[in-house]
């Protein structure tokens, strides 16, 4: 069988990884720092902030903003569920603009036109690894006061050209954070795992407080554990009135800082990722030119093979971001299955009876039973993309595929 996406592991990668399970480090250690530099070096960014998964680097990107109850999050229906839930997660409301027919990422006409004046943020989708028009969405964002987080969870080592120069996504000027997956399908893997980048500063020292118990071991960074300011004083907020200071203690006692201390700054999470995970980060990272080249190779070649079909549309690409590197995370076509008299399911069971694995991305997010139930949204929000999902098919695209079984998937294609 051929999925239609599946990790490339060498054993280069996996010396990589016995070497830290042979370390003294497990967790926490040298290697996320190493590759938290190198991935920043490769995007073009300042900080990396490597998590667990790119869902927790979605829910930080909010965190760090200050997105929270009150506020709206405007963000592709075509992606997956993470790119909306981390609006809900901070209790903002995440809402969803129509795509462009022809990328199938966030249109900025419909951005601008359905804006509302809640709106502190908009979460652009990198699908299937094309860039979404970064320059015009955040003219619209900034312009209206809201900051711009950048989805590349599928643009992993591609880009896009504008003005004639090009840009890596991650390491441009039209984003304030970007986030990045390193699941097992995308363009490289740590098994689970996410990355945030950014170039504020005061961006990347909250993610690191937040990722680990919003704890700090900078001693330049202590408040103390008696300071008056915290302790004499009610938080009005919580209803709660703070204890008495009075201590039995002598004055030294608490304010002793010894190689154990740590302080609690902020109400945290543990969303830290391993240094074996890591060490194979950045081994693959080391093939990642690689593995983007091979797949601009790939949809190439079934761009040249089925360009004929009558019934069924490629991918699109506009002329003025050609030149860029795409990374091709995906190869979605449309396929008109009233044309072929097939249902998409029957041509997916037709598929996989010749070898071939499909799969369907993305179901449109505000048709989620649990968006319509909480904020009521229906079909018709976002006709283009509710259009697109009734025709999509993702094809299989992957590094390790060979020529003969790009072959085999066209043949399988023109047979339906």
């Amino acid at each position: 069988m051929i999925p239609y996406g599946k990790q490339s592991i060498s054993d280069d990668d996996i010396a990589a990884v016995v070497d830290v399970l042979r370390s003294d480090f497990l967790t926490c250690g040298p290697e996320v720092e190493a590759f938290e530099s190198e991935f920043a070096a490769m995007v073009g960014a300042k900080h990396a902030v490597a998590v667990c998964n790119a869902t927790v680097a979605l829910h930080l990107a909010m965190l760090v903003a200050k997105i929270g109850p009150g506020d709206r999050v405007i963000t592709s229906p075509n992606t997956f569920l993470s790119s909306a839930n981390c609006a809900a997660f901070v209790g903002a409301i995440p809402d969803f603009c129509d795509i462009d027919p022809q990328t199938y990422n966030i249109c900025p006409e419909t951005l601008a036109r359905d804006w509302q004046d809640d709106t502190k943020a908009v979460v652009a989708v990198a699908y299937a690894g094309q860039s979404a028009d970064m320059p015009a969405i955040a003219e619209i964002a900034r312009s209206r006061g809201a900051i711009v987080i950048e989805d590349g969870c599928h643009g992993m080592g591609g880009g896009f050209s504008h003005e004639g120069k090009n840009y890596k996504i991650g390491g441009h000027p039209w984003a304030d954070m970007s986030t990045f997956s390193f699941h097992p399908v995308k363009t490289m893997t740590t098994g689970e795992g996410g990355m945030l980048v950014t170039d504020n500063d005061q961006y990347a020292q909250t993610a690191r407080l937040l990722r680990s118990h919003g704890m700090t071991r900078n001693a330049t960074e202590f408040i103390g554990l008696v300071d008056p300011d915290i302790s004499d004083s009610s938080n009005p907020s919580s209803g709660i009135i703070a204890q008495s200071t009075t201590s039995h203690l002598p004055s030294h006692a608490l304010a002793e800082r010894g190689p154990w201390y740590y302080e609690m700054q902020s109400l945290g999470f543990n969303f830290r990722i391993t240094d074996f995970q890591c060490a194979l980060g950045l081994s693959q990272l080391k093939r990642l030119p690689e593995f983007v080249s091979r797949r601009r190779d790939i949809v190439a070649r079934y761009n040249d093979a089925l360009a004929g079909l009558p019934w069924l549309e490629t991918p699109g690409v506009p002329d003025e971001r050609e030149r860029g590197e795409i990374s091709w995370h995906l190869y979605t076509v449309q396929i008109d299955f009233d044309k072929i008299g097939k249902s998409r399911t029957e041509v997916m069971m037709a598929l996989r009876e010749q070898g071939i694995g499909t799969q369907v991305l993305y179901i449109p997010v505000h048709l989620q039973p649990w968006y319509r139930r909480t904020y009521g949204y229906a079909q018709g929000k976002c006709p283009v993309a509710e259009t697109y999902y009734t025709r999509a098919l993702s094809l299989p695209l992957y590094p390790s595929m060979s020529d003969d079984e790009v072959d085999q998937v066209v043949t399988g294609v023109k047979s339906l």
